[in-house]
């Protein structure tokens, strides 16, 4: 059985994780992981979804804050890996590390596009067709090394983003063993730099939306879904939204039609539907109980 270290920490790494425990060709030695971090508004400590699957199967954990402390090289070293397994792990690798044996990067794109930390946000802010995963022998640049593999998926219109976060997360599982098991034979290519893009780490102010453009609106819906959500400026979040037409000129903010428990409202360019949102420091809410609430009805404004 071959060893691996494996590194990750969000879901999307514990189910790649998942995958390698249960093949029979595979021994997991090591897990590194980011530290336990506060979560929730009670800021209550939990452990990364892959060191709770790591603790299940008894395997051995490290969780530094930084791959340089002293004892983590010497640690994966000495354990003589066959391979380092990396999944949104969330710190760069040195070169020390780089160079104990042949390091697996699996990255939520298709490389060369959405180098960095929001890839799966990225392809649907950006409206795109396809997406994918590509498993990367990793160097010293950020996901800059040369692709070992490809797993396409074209996304549907409606997708949100966990749902293609859990269709990515399974495809990199597949690829991962595929990887692993057929390395010996595969032929490294090269990234094309002058074809790369990059993405930024996602902040809460990213959710921000002016209402000018309703396709935009309705993407960053989609690629901000649960987090940091989509909300104007006033602080009130727009939970669910759907695309009523990207076409056609309208009064920014005007509420056109009311219907069960839903409201359209004209974007400068289009139109979306929002059926639940919520106030500053309140419950959600159907969209047409807080048009009660507030007194607002057909013509008025939402802004």
């Amino acid at each position: 059985m071959k060893k691996i270290v494996y590194m990750g920490t969000p879901e999307y790494a514990s189910i790649i994780l998942d995958a390698i425990i249960a093949s029979d060709r595979f021994n997991v030695v090591l897990v590194i992981t980011q530290p336990d971090r506060p979560v929730g508004r009670k800021q209550e400590l939990l452990p990364p979804p892959v060191k709770s699957l790591a603790i299940k199967h008894n395997i051995d954990i490290l969780q530094p804050n930084n791959l340089r402390e002293v004892g983590v090289y010497e640690t994966i070293l000495n354990l003589k890996p066959d391979f380092i397994v990396v999944a949104a792990f969330g710190q760069i690798l040195p070169l020390n590390i780089l160079s104990i044996a042949p390091c697996i990067n699996l990255h939520a794109s298709l490389l060369p596009l959405y180098r960095g930390a929001s890839p799966v946000q990225q392809a649907l802010l950006n409206g795109d067709y396809f997406t994918g995963i590509t498993a990367m022998l990793m160097e010293e640049g950020l996901d800059s090394g040369p692709i070992l593999g490809y797993r396409y998926f074209k996304i549907p219109p409606t997708m949100l983003i966990d749902e293609l976060m859990s269709k990515l997360s399974h495809d990199a599982a597949m690829i991962t063993i595929e990887t692993l098991i057929n390395y010996e034979k595969l032929s490294p290519i090269s990234q094309t730099k002058a074809a790369s893009t990059h993405c930024k780490k996602i902040k809460k102010e990213d959710g921000l939306i002016d209402l000018k453009n309703a396709t935009l609106v309705y993407n960053k819906f989609k690629a901000f879904h649960g987090w940091p959500d989509i909300f104007l400026a006033n602080g009130l979040k727009l939970l669910y939204v759907e695309l009523v037409k990207s076409e056609g000129i309208g009064t920014r903010g005007e509420i056109l039609k009311i219907e069960n428990e839903s409201i359209t409202i004209a974007c400068t360019m289009g139109a979306i539907k929002i059926n639940t949102l919520q106030p500053t420091s309140k419950k959600a809410m159907s969209a047409k109980a807080y048009l009660l609430g507030k007194g607002l009805r057909v013509g008025d404004n939402l802004l």
